[in-house]
């Protein structure tokens, strides 16, 4: 049994995930659930998995999606997976310990006053909201500026509208009646 750090080992490989363009959602949702079946079984150095409990806890749906992305994490040395090929054995999983200080971690790149001599770099996104925004202001304005006519308005609202019963009920029942 391994002392992990629960905050510090995701902040760690969430870190990485950020950086490795190989992964895709799949891989992600896979990962995090064979972190949790592994604190679930107290960071021991090796676990047995259920493939269909795992399956559930990540949201994957296909097999072959499945097999694919632990296949890769153990490639790409997320961790190692050792398939047992028998179903009532489970497969074998072994988890890595990244986030191994048992010090406060410092981030070095993190000051609160960022001041850089290279140029920031917006989204096209960003510019697509400022172009959208321009075209709506201006919409108000128009919408503004339109003189609607009080004669329209007024002859709107004072249309006679007849009271109907479209239920045809009356208030003389006779209850000896049948419907």
């Amino acid at each position: 049994m391994e002392a992990v750090n629960y905050i510090k080992h995701l902040n760690r490989v969430f870190a990485l995930f950020s950086r490795d363009n190989r992964l895709n959602p799949s891989h992600i949702s896979l990962y995090l659930a064979l972190f949790q079946f592994w604190n679930v079984n107290y960071y021991s150095s090796e676990f047995f998995i259920n493939r269909q409990e795992v399956m559930n806890l990540a949201k994957i749906g296909s097999k072959s999606t499945y097999h694919r992305c632990i296949r890769e994490l153990s490639h790409w040395s997320y961790l190692v997976y050792m398939p047992s090929h028998n179903p009532w054995k489970g497969s074998k999983i072994k988890m890595f310990n990244f986030g191994t200080s048992s010090e406060q971690v410092l981030d070095l790149n993190h000051t609160k006053n960022r001041t850089s001599s290279e140029q920031a770099l917006v989204s096209i996104i960003k510019h697509i909201q400022t172009i959208e925004n321009i075209k709506n202001n201006k919409k108000t304005e128009i919408f503004e500026n339109l003189n609607f006519s009080e004669n329209e308005n007024t002859e709107k609202l004072n249309l006679d509208v007849p009271n109907q019963d479209n239920l045809r009920t009356s208030d003389d029942k006779n209850y000896d009646e049948p419907l």
